[in-house]
């Protein structure tokens, strides 16, 4: 690092100011993608069907059932993308190795206890 003089300190405050407004820029870039993958995009039935590689008929009836989370607006039905990924990862089944793991931590837990 060299030592800044009355002679040089121009040209560094130049220097700072031009990287300052690179990181400002870099952050509001970076702060703007989160935004937009905040919002949450809307389906159709078509598209949730798809999404969920269900019928239509059976999302209609999962609907009626109220099994799923839905909007509706006059006769149409909506979904939330993270809403149907959530039902989807609700429905995940443990693994053996899962399930042994938690056995193991659930006895050892005990044993500590007596």
């Amino acid at each position: 690092m060299e030592l800044l003089t009355f002679e040089s300190l121009p040209t560094a405050v130049t220097m700072l100011t031009k990287e300052v407004s690179e990181l400002k820029a870099l952050l509001l870039k970076n702060s703007e993608q989160p935004l937009i993958q905040q919002q949450d995009e809307l389906l159709t039935i078509q598209q949730a069907s798809e999404l969920l590689n269900l019928s239509v008929p059976t999302l209609y009836s999962k609907c009626s059932k109220r099994e799923i989370s839905f909007m509706k607006r006059s006769k149409r039905l909506y979904f939330s993308r993270t809403e149907l990924i959530d039902y989807l990862k609700a429905g995940k089944r443990k693994s053996s190795a899962e399930i042994e793991a938690e056995a193991d931590a659930y006895l050892s837990n005990k044993k500590g206890l007596k």
